[in-house]
Parts: structure tokens; C-alpha cells; sequence
């Protein structure tokens, strides 16, 4: 009878190895001490061959791939530079940024307008959180939190200049004029 909801503690009878006590528990193994060896083995939770001779509770309910899952995801979604869909302005899809130098024996450098417009995007989110950072902080004082906040907003005035490149308003960088 495979009880795959043991705990630590629970008393159980294999038939080839004898009674023993499971000892430690995870997604897939009992680890269970068996008397007769005076050792220790791993059984499959769903092995159809233990009899339970006393049960012990399970002490939490064992991790599921489910939950592994949802913790990743909520993990990436809190720490990872996956952003937001920032859409750019309609005018500038498919376009090319031109470098070019004054030197005319030096040659020019052309960048998709769209893998330019995501490095800003990455680097206004990177600076957000920076900003979280930095008000979430435990040991820095107030004063020590405005004076960095100042560097934060003066550094998004300077990246205004890129804001033509933004579809929304509501999306773009403000400076000292605005909220960030």
C-alpha cells in the first residue's frame, strides 16, 4: 500500500529490507532507516510495497513541480531584466541610427533604431529599479536616500533626448519638471 503523504517519524515495513523509520522526505524518496542494516535507503513515495505501521503527519506539504514553477516565475518577473512591452513610435519602426564620423576616412556606424530604443528602455528600467533599491533600503538615512535620488532624476532629464523615441507619453523619461 504506497502512502506517497508520510512524515518524518512514520514507522513503516518493506518486504525485503524489514521495518524501518522514514528519517527524511522529499518530492520523490523516503529516506528511511531500516533496523535489520542499520542503514539508510531511499523508497520511491509511491512504492506499492511499504505496509504503514504507524503514521506520523507529514511535516509540510512536499514541493510539486507546479511549485517550482510558479516560484520561478514569480522570481523572474520580480528580478530579471524581462521587461515590460515598451512600444516605439510608429515613426521610427524599421529605421536606422547613422554614427557618423567627422573624419570621412573613418567609417560610419549604423544601428536598427528598434535594438537602440530597447537599450534605452532596459536602461530607464534598470534605473527604476535602482530608484526601489535605493528607497527600500534598510540602512541608508533619508537624507542619504534623497541625495541619491537626486543623481537618479537628474540622470533621467538627460535621457529626455531619447523621449521622441517613445510611442507613449506616459512611458518616458522625466526629469526635475516631472514625476519619474
Amino acid at each position: 500500500m504506497g502512502d506517497s503523504n508520510l512524515g518524518t517519524g512514520s514507522r513503516i515495513e518493506h518486504p525485503k529490507f524489514g521495518k524501518g523509520v522514514v528519517v527524511d522526505v522529499d518530492m520523490e524518496f523516503y529516506t528511511v532507516w531500516f533496523k535489520d542494516g542499520n542503514s539508510t535507503r531511499g523508497i520511491a513515495r509511491d512504492f506499492e510495497g511499504l505496509t504503514v505501521l504507524e503514521k506520523s503527519a507529514a511535516d509540510s506539504v512536499p514541493i510539486t513541480l507546479e511549485h517550482i514553477k510558479k516560484a520561478i516565475a514569480e522570481v523572474i518577473e520580480e528580478k530579471s531584466d524581462l521587461q515590460e512591452i515598451v512600444p516605439i513610435a510608429s515613426k521610427w519602426l524599421h529605421g536606422t541610427l547613422i554614427l557618423k564620423p567627422l573624419d570621412s576616412s573613418l567609417q560610419s556606424k549604423e544601428i536598427p533604431i528598434e535594438a537602440f530604443f530597447h537599450k534605452i528602455v532596459m536602461l530607464r528600467d534598470r534605473l527604476r529599479l535602482l530608484e526601489q533599491n535605493i528607497n527600500a533600503h534598510k540602512v541608508l538615512t533619508d537624507a542619504e536616500k534623497v541625495d541619491l535620488q537626486q543623481y537618479i532624476t537628474r540622470i533621467y532629464g538627460s535621457l529626455t533626448t531619447f523621449n521622441v523615441l517613445f510611442k507613449n507619453t506616459e512611458e518616458q523619461f522625466k526629469g526635475t519638471g516631472g514625476e519619474k
